[in-house]
């Protein structure tokens, strides 16, 4: 004899009234580590358990970076364009529609304006989530920008790449921006202007083939994936068997391609100490 007896056979709660797990109330690391949505949020987004560094974008940058979240953005409407009709398994000009409807963003590059410890910052940041970071005409062009309006107001410029290279949709239009960001580059030098350098997880490709390792300062969060061909092609090439942690921030730094290695806890203060430094002003 059993001790319940269902009265009603079947579900009889209304789907409207079921009750659903909310998505993203946990983050499992890759070390399996489970860590509290909002507790990540509030270690700005580094696991607490293994210190790793989740990927992150623009909008939350921005918030670590600026005084109070507060930043000007500079030509935030601009939008690529499709002069090649490039069509791989979709057209491009439907890859650009379906990366701005579900990511919110126009392209994979933001410049925000504002103070940072009191003082005033441009910051180029990229953005992963919008086709992979990919370098096309309009990133060139809103970092050219960026970089001009740093000359033109005498303000210390940061990028913060997040790249998987050239965008291969714009073909020849996509390989002119390592030119060009690199000839901005060297206006900026010329301006005496310090440039600071943060390469994220991951920067690769043309990206780093041209600004993202060109800083006067060149740093990097821990553990990022910092390279120019992946890994499976270097070896492919070379015929070799690759060292234990090759393209990692770590490694760089071993072999002199990095400066500093920052914790996302320490950016902003780290960030602005090295302008100080660089400027001969008082530290902050």
């Amino acid at each position: 004899m059993s001790w319940f007896k269902r009265k009603e056979k079947g579900i009889t709660t209304a789907t409207e009234d079921k009750m659903d797990v909310p998505k993203g109330l946990w983050y499992k690391s890759p070390t399996g580590k489970i860590v509290d949505a909002e507790e990540l949020a509030r270690n700005l987004w580094v696991s607490p358990e293994d210190d790793f560094h989740v990927r992150i974008g623009s909008a939350e940058y921005f918030q670590i970076l600026f005084d109070n979240n507060e930043f000007i953005e500079l030509d935030e409407n601009m939008t690529a364009k499709d002069p090649l009709g490039f069509v791989d398994t979709k057209k491009y000009s439907d890859r650009l529609v379906d990366a701005i409807n579900k990511t919110k963003l126009k392209d994979a590059v933001r410049t925000g304006v504002g103070k940072s410890k009191g003082k005033d910052l441009v910051v180029c940041c990229m953005d992963f989530a919008f086709i992979g970071g990919s370098m096309g005409a309009v990133v060139g062009e809103k970092i050219a920008r960026g970089i001009n309006h740093s000359i033109k107001n005498n303000i210390p410029f940061v990028m913060i790449s997040k790249s998987g290279g050239a965008r291969m949709m714009e073909a020849a239009y996509s390989l002119m921006q390592l030119a060009k960001t690199s000839a901005k580059l060297a206006q900026l030098a010329e301006a005496k202007i310090p440039y600071i350098s943060l390469c994220t997880d991951p920067t690769t490709g043309g990206t780093t083939a041209s600004y993202a390792m060109l800083g006067d300062v060149n740093i990097s969060e821990p553990g990022a994936l910092i390279g120019f061909a992946g890994p499976r092609v270097v070896k492919d090439t070379t015929g070799k068997d690759l060292p234990e942690g090759f393209q990692t921030a770590e490694f760089l730094l071993e072999h002199g391609f990095l400066d500093f290695i920052t914790p996302r806890k320490e950016l902003k203060d780290k960030i602005n100490l090295y302008l100080d430094l660089i400027l001969n002003q008082e530290i902050r």
